[in-house]
């Protein structure tokens, strides 16, 4: 049996691991990873390559954890959750959510409101930290309003779904994304001098606010909520340092490239982030007056297994492209398009949104996006229309079941909570509206700048 079977079979059983058992996944997803790194110790030069010609086993093993683990995206993914938990903690988000109920002229525009400003936080703060920060905002409306929540509960986690994706920092795909299109934070704004994935995003935000409109508008009293008092504005600081440093390392990279070496230009958005990230924490110690306890469960409570599972796939995707696997699928794609772009562009969306409906898109894509490359280089094109198209389908995609993204089930507890357990088919009559209409909105789009 050849060695690329081997792989393929692990690869698949983690994946259906990961599916079935999603509490564990990041169990799987470790074993499979130092699972591909023996076999590569193994058979040296057979899956990950080899050392200017010199097959090593050493190599192998240096190679999974010093190249295709990406520590930069790591780092970056660590300090944006840090400064967003402190963001959230700080009650600005909270504090915007009241002004905007304010100045709306009725309820269902406010409504609309707090939703694209759901998403907008959701540029810069993990999804399901963002339903978790306005859900007493939405929830607080809807009793004054003896109103049922559902609605107004799924809105926060779609939108926060589809605003993920605009921004480098936004959600762990675009990182991947970046890292393997080798893309900075400026350029998910403009890109070769054209309209990049930020503005296409927007597009899908514009089209599900109207969206939502129409089913609120007929809310037209006028209500407010508990206005909360703003705790510092040192955290909103820090996240606007944190996103205009970002974009000014993306404008200086090149520059900067030829006085720093390769190895550290390589992490600097990761070592920058995680910086701000510890003034943060010195931050919230020593003027918040919090012990080593509070501290602690700050740092505790962030994401850790969204990063040791990121760690897992960057091996086991390595191993397969390694071995030749993703190259043979794009050729099949290839194959299948009968060399129409606009068919392949088609088919990535597609399957896409209906896979990432039901598998986390993490893994996903990041199997995918050197397919979508490699489809590009079959084609004779570049590969970013692919790689754009996958990007959009894959995270837009996981509003179309409630258990899509982890933000859908989280919205599904809190109305649980609140007395109003949703059905499948309820979610999917939502959902499945929202993303039928915003991905091809951004895909019409994506089309129209990019093909």
């Amino acid at each position: 049996m050849e060695l690329k079977w081997v792989i393929l079979v692990l690869a698949v059983l983690m994946y259906a691991l990961v599916i079935v058992f999603q509490d564990k996944k990041v169990w799987f997803t470790t074993f499979a990873g130092i699972l591909c790194i023996v076999l590569g110790m193994i058979f040296p030069g057979v899956i990950f390559g080899s050392a200017e010609g010199q097959v090593s086993r050493l190599f192998a093993l240096t190679n999974a954890f010093g190249t295709l683990i990406n520590w930069n995206v790591l780092m970056i993914y660590v300090g944006a959750m840090t400064i967003a938990a402190l963001f959230l903690y700080s009650k600005v988000p909270a504090k915007i959510a009241d002004w905007l109920v304010s100045i709306a002229p009725s309820t269902g525009v406010a409504i609309v409101l707090i939703l694209a400003m759901t998403g907008i936080i959701s540029i810069f703060v993990e999804n399901v930290a963002t339903v978790l920060v306005m859900a007493p905002i939405a929830l607080s409306l809807c009793k004054k309003l003896e109103m049922n929540p559902t609605m107004f509960m799924v809105g926060l986690a779609v939108m926060s779904n589809l605003e993920g994706t605009a921004t480098l920092v936004g959600d762990p795909p675009s990182m991947i994304f970046a890292a393997v299109a080798n893309y900075n934070f400026n350029d998910f704004f403009i890109h070769e001098g054209k309209l990049s994935i930020f503005f296409v995003v927007q597009t899908g935000l514009l089209a599900g606010c109207i969206f939502f409109y129409i089913v609120f508008a007929h809310l037209k009293d006028k209500s407010a909520v508990q206005s909360e008092p703003v705790l510092s504005a040192f955290p909103a600081a820090l996240m606007l340092v944190m996103i205009f440093g970002l974009a000014a390392l993306s404008f200086a990279s090149p520059s900067l490239s030829k006085i720093i070496p390769e190895g550290i230009m390589n992490l600097s958005s990761g070592l920058f982030v995680i910086i701000l990230a510890a003034i943060g924490v010195l931050w919230y110690s020593a003027n918040q007056k919090k012990n080593k306890s509070e501290v602690w469960t700050l740092i505790k409570e962030l994401d850790w297994e969204t990063i040791f599972f990121l760690m897992g796939i960057f091996v086991v995707v390595g191993a397969i492209s390694g071995v030749g696997l993703l190259k043979e699928f794009a050729n099949f794609l290839v194959h299948f398009c009968g060399g129409s772009k606009f068919l392949g562009f088609v088919v990535i969306l597609a399957v896409s949104i209906l896979i990432s409906g039901f598998v986390d898109n993490v893994p996903y894509i990041m199997v995918m996006l050197p397919v979508a490359q490699q489809m590009g280089a079959g084609l004779g094109m570049g590969a970013d229309l692919f790689m754009f198209a996958l990007l959009v389908g894959s995270c837009l995609g996981g509003n179309l079941t409630p258990f899509g993204a982890s933000a859908n089930v989280v919205a599904m507890g809190i109305v649980k909570n609140e007395g109003y357990p949703m059905s499948f088919a309820k979610w999917l009559k939502v959902g499945g509206s929202f993303t039928i209409i915003t991905t091809t909105a951004s895909a019409i789009v994506l089309w129209l700048l990019w093909s």
